[in-house]
């Protein structure tokens, strides 16, 4: 068990704290923008569509993006929480505040590569997205939380992003594969398929990894059912209509949706998890 205090803060704690909070708005207000909320392009639009719904069997429906208002939200929320005097000598906050702003602007930054044209580089900046948020995940499991509002903030934030950039990640790497190849957008069931089943075992071994954190494994979970299915959905009722991928993007959802509580445990924390 540890203790900190405000007193224990340093200056390097301070300005990490101003630094986040104002890199963090300033990364949701880009991303937004990028992302046409403001009047500019929509990302269903840049790039000559390769991201829009209909453009390729695994590009979720529209309405799936309506999750990152709730993303949005938790990681506004993150950045004011931790900004607070409190958790200025916050271990976990020392810990995981930069990676989590590192992915804001990585995400900022994806929208951009999007909005220029350049789908291949969309691709590698989506995986080091994914790669420092399972790095911020590896942490969080490590050490579990002391206090709720923390939990809420900084995990279910950060299971939502995950899950939700892992199912992205699968359909930004289709679109940027069909663009390069000239595909039409209902050629590949089977790869798609295939694509899928691989998502759906990441999803549960996901799951099994962060067994013993449901604060993370839970949201992260729910994110990739609901991306899962709305892709699912798009191919039951949308174009491209292909049945064989809705199946297989239904059945993925509900791996994904199961798994965290199946494999759940709740067994109590190691000595060395910090306790405030």
């Amino acid at each position: 068990m540890s203790t900190t205090t405000t007193a224990d803060a340093t200056t390097a704690d301070r300005t990490r704290q101003v630094v986040v909070l104002l890199g963090a708005i300033l990364a949701i207000a880009g991303a937004a923008w990028g992302s046409g909320a403001f009047g500019g392009t929509p990302i269903a639009e840049a790039a000559d569509g390769a991201l829009a719904a209909d453009a390729t069997l695994l590009a979720p429906a529209s309405g799936a993006f309506g999750i990152w208002s709730v993303i949005y939200l938790g990681l506004a929320a993150f950045a004011v929480v931790q900004a607070l005097p409190s958790r200025a000598a916050d271990p976990r906050m020392r810990a995981v505040a930069w990676p989590l702003l590192v992915s804001m602007v990585l995400n900022a930054v994806w929208i951009a590569t999007v909005q220029a044209e350049l789908l291949w580089l969309s691709v590698i900046v989506i995986a080091v997205l994914v790669a420092t948020l399972a790095r911020v995940v590896v942490t969080l499991i490590a050490h579990r939380p002391s206090r709720v509002a923390d939990a809420i903030v900084t995990d279910i934030t950060t299971g939502l992003y995950l899950g939700w950039a892992s199912v992205a990640t699968a359909a930004n790497v289709t679109a940027w594969g069909a663009d390069a190849l000239g595909a039409s957008p209902d050629d590949g069931t089977w790869v798609a398929a295939a694509v899928l089943v691989v998502v759906a075992v990441i999803a549960a071994a996901f799951a099994r990894a962060a067994r013993t954190a449901p604060w993370v494994a839970i949201p992260a979970g729910l994110a990739m059912a609901w991306g899962l299915g709305w892709i699912a959905y798009g191919r039951a009722e949308g174009d491209p209509h292909d049945l064989v991928v809705m199946w297989a993007a239904g059945i993925a959802a509900c791996v994904a949706f199961a798994a965290p509580f199946l494999m759940r445990d709740l067994t109590r924390p190691r000595s060395g998890d910090s306790r405030d």
